[in-house]
């Protein structure tokens, strides 16, 4: 069975050098790939001979555990990308995984504000940006307004956020290239009213990489003082702060664009999702607008 441990390594290898696989991603792949190597051991298999309903049957026992299905599917997802890696090395030439079905589990929708809640904050950090007051809190209020323009005309993650450099403003701002996870990088458009907030806030700036300076170790904004600051800011609009953070905005650019027609897939591609799946947990939008849409249209549907 060292010939196995030996693979895992090899496929940790190429996660880590052709996907640029994030060190704590690597070290999940290799506990659950650990795990049902112990598996196959126990019943006198190796990753060459278990097939299909081995790994059903594996699937079977983490759930009589107890495991959660959103963890027996990551375990799942392991071994799907291991084998995808041994078909490709030749290792096997068949892929047991190809036709099982992940195990699903009710995912929490995530919170969402209103299109009108959204207005309420910009507006009210807009408004706080050009009042006249102190050129310290006058610049804080500008990069708060402009941390929310970006959050909520993009959908980024606030660590991609936060760490954005000047070098990533295009095309006089009218566009960002962002690095998401694994260092990939995708291109965002951004609308006229944040790129006009964000030509405001380069010209405050001084000479420097980072388009949120701080004096902090990484050199940027940290996303806590962000967190603290929009939370302050939905206090004064009157918005719950248990319900206001930066990823909610980021819920909230998904839900708003789906809501408004955009497809799914170009949704996953500005999140910035590997995995559609991922995307689909704002499918709850799309439910309601098509019931909407058979509910008013369908011939029979007042009958």
């Amino acid at each position: 069975m060292s010939a196995d441990l030996n693979l895992i390594e090899a496929f940790l290898e190429m996660m880590s050098a052709e996907r640029g696989a994030a060190p704590n991603t690597l070290e999940a792949y290799r506990r659950d790939l650990v795990d049902y190597r112990a598996f196959l051991g126990a019943k006198k298999l190796d990753f060459a001979t278990g097939d299909r309903n081995t790994i059903t049957h594996y699937l079977d026992a983490l759930k009589s555990e107890g495991l959660s299905a959103a963890s027996s599917a990551r375990r799942l997802s392991a071994i799907r990308q291991f084998h995808k890696f041994l078909c490709a090395d030749a290792i096997r030439g068949d892929d047991p995984t190809r036709i099982i079905a992940s195990p699903r589990a009710r995912r929490a929708l995530p919170k969402v504000l209103s299109i009108a809640e959204v207005d309420r904050l910009l507006s009210l950090a807009e408004t706080e940006a050009n009042t006249d007051q102190s050129p310290t809190k006058r610049t804080a209020a500008l990069r708060l307004y402009v941390l929310l323009e970006l959050v909520y005309a993009t959908g980024m993650r606030v660590s991609e956020l936060v760490t954005l450099k000047r070098s990533a403003v295009m095309r006089d701002a009218s566009y960002l290239t962002i690095i998401g996870k694994g260092n990939k990088e995708r291109i965002v458009p951004v609308n006229d009213r944040t790129r006009d907030a964000v030509r405001a806030w380069l010209a405050t700036l001084e000479p420097g990489p980072m388009l949120f300076p701080a004096s902090g170790s990484g050199g940027h904004l940290s996303r806590q003082v962000f967190g603290r600051d929009l939370k302050a800011l939905a206090g004064r609009v009157g918005i719950s702060s248990a319900r206001v953070a930066p990823h909610v905005l980021r819920h909230a650019f998904a839900s708003h664009l789906l809501a408004g027609g955009a497809d799914l897939r170009v949704v996953q591609t500005l999140l910035g999702h590997a995995d559609i799946s991922t995307t689909q947990i704002y499918t709850h939008v799309l439910d309601e607008k098509l019931r909407t849409l058979v509910q008013t249209h369908h011939p029979l549907a007042n009958g």
